[in-house]
């Protein structure tokens, strides 16, 4: 019986200690496999959109955002979706403003093709995008070079410490708007792949997920080395945030939640074309 093929997966997500806890089962060997081996790589979640937009990667994170403009290439995995449920990326500013005055205002953002900026161009089509890396869009709005910022990552935990203000939340927003989770980020899977590696690269991920759910208190550790300096309760509290059942299976909120953000970025002209939503598991 011939000896059967082994693959090697690049696995690209970005060092967010969310990220980091999710893929701790895969990224330790704990979870393993007979044919499919991991091979990480760490980069932020702007770089991983454009990247993907090349089909780099076997398996990348990516904003949902994103996956319009590479779904000829990659498949959406039914494990690893980070999804806001009442809560997500908000617009912050040094004084107290009203959502409507964002209208027309510089607006430091952390990338084109992030989630958070398609949903924050639903909520308000008129406004200057000012493209910052996320960890220096609270300095863009503090020397001025932004109105407001679009915050993403730990700093929806941390900014009301630097004398920020919470002008809008999207994620609160959307969920009293439209009644659904806010779907952020997720994993995708090269279509080009044969079935059973993607099988088992679902299978994988799944596990890796919920192995760290199971062990909470070693995987948070090993996220903590990515938190860039997080104290270790705020960090407990983000991954709380965003790695849920959701996480483990999109089910079938999720799937009608991308579906509808798609749609109304379609409609607001911010989406090229419509896209089929499918999840592989």
């Amino acid at each position: 019986m011939p000896e059967q093929q082994s693959f090697e997966i690049v696995s690209a997500h970005s060092p967010d200690s969310d990220d980091a806890f999710m893929f701790y089962g895969l990224a330790t060997k704990k979870i393993r496999s007979s044919f499919v081996n991991f091979k990480h790589v760490l980069s932020d979640i702007e770089t991983l959109n454009k990247k993907a937009r090349e089909g780099v990667y076997e398996l990348s994170a990516i904003s949902y955002h994103a996956y319009p403009y590479i779904a000829d290439k990659y498949s959406l995995m039914a494990s690893g979706s980070s999804v806001g449920d009442g809560y997500g990326p908000m617009v912050v500013t040094t004084r107290p403003m009203d959502p409507a005055e964002i209208k027309g205002k510089r607006i430091a953002i952390p990338g084109t093709l992030t989630t958070a900026y398609l949903a924050l161009k639903i909520f308000e089509p008129d406004f200057v995008p000012v493209v910052v890396p996320f960890d220096h869009i609270l300095d863009a709005v503090t020397d001025g070079a932004a109105d407001a910022g679009l915050i993403i990552h730990e700093a929806q935990l941390t900014y009301n410490k630097s004398g920020f203000h919470r002008v809008l939340d999207m994620g609160k927003w959307w969920k009293e708007t439209y009644g659904l989770p806010l779907p952020l980020g997720a994993n995708v899977l090269l279509r080009s792949l044969p079935d059973r590696v993607k099988t088992e690269c679902c299978r994988m991920m799944r596990e890796s997920i919920q192995y760290a759910l199971d062990n909470h208190a070693e995987a948070l550790e090993y996220a903590l080395q990515f938190a860039r300096d997080m104290e270790p309760r705020l960090a407990e509290k983000f991954v709380g945030m965003y790695v849920n059942h959701y996480t483990v299976d999109a089910g079938e909120e999720i799937p009608k939640a991308v579906r509808l953000l798609f749609d109304k970025g379609f409609e607001a002209g911010l989406i090229p074309n419509k896209v089929d939503v499918e999840f592989i598991r």
